[in-house]
């Protein structure tokens, strides 16, 4: 599989074109979350995924869990790909499976304290069902499991990366920094920004996107 590099969270129509031609692969939409935020309404979103060229993927993140509305919403806004964020069933995750069998599936596996044991029993149970699984960090201050600006172990990613048979993805506090050293120690299928990318007004940065994407390619071996 092609290298993901996808950045989550657009607010509007221009920060979605800076995103595309700035070179991300995937563009993340954050709907029907638990206790994040969302950056725009579900109808402005379904309007510049409709405008996003066929080069850069669209992917629905969401909390949702049953198999129907997770569907539907996807169907509504017009994704190529959805982001599980929560828990969800196996039986769920079949029933969106079989009645989409070309919507590109990803299961986040949330990295807390001590859990890999957890994880890779979740790896296990799910990898059927899914095309990937992304890892992000938990935040016990928060109780976030996203968009935390938090990195977690990267040996568990790592970990996780060797066992699974379905592509990984890593998030979690990546920034233009940090992204090249997390593909060299994980070397995972992807990368995902959020919060790493973004000024303090919460807008994503031009300086910051393209330096990260960059970056990134360069530890994907892309460019030199």
């Amino acid at each position: 599989m092609h290298p993901i590099i996808q950045i989550a969270g657009v607010i509007d129509k221009e920060e979605a074109a800076l995103l595309c031609k700035a070179g991300v692969t995937h563009i993340g939409f954050p709907l029907r979350i638990s206790g994040g935020r969302e950056d725009l309404s579900e109808s402005e979103a379904k309007s510049i995924i409709s405008s996003i060229g066929s080069s850069v993927a669209t992917v629905l993140i969401t909390y949702l869990d049953d198999s129907d509305e997770v569907v539907d919403f996807s169907d509504y806004l017009g994704v190529g790909g959805v982001q599980l964020h929560g828990p969800i069933s196996e039986t769920n995750l079949e029933n969106i499976r079989n009645r989409r069998p070309h919507l590109f599936i990803i299961k986040s596996l949330i990295v807390r304290m001590n859990n890999l044991s957890e994880l890779e029993k979740e790896v296990s149970r799910f990898h059927h069902f899914v095309d990937a699984f992304i890892t992000d960090t938990y935040d016990p201050n928060t109780g976030r499991t996203g968009a935390t600006g938090k990195t977690h172990d990267w040996a568990v990613s790592r970990r996780l990366v060797e066992l699974s048979p379905k592509p990984v993805i890593l998030a979690g506090g990546l920034t233009p920094e940090n992204v090249r050293a997390a593909i060299t120690k994980v070397r995972p299928a992807g990368v995902d920004a959020h919060t790493g990318v973004e000024d303090p007004d919460g807008r994503k940065d031009l300086a910051l996107v393209t330096k990260f994407i960059s970056e990134a390619q360069k530890a994907f071996g892309l460019i030199e």
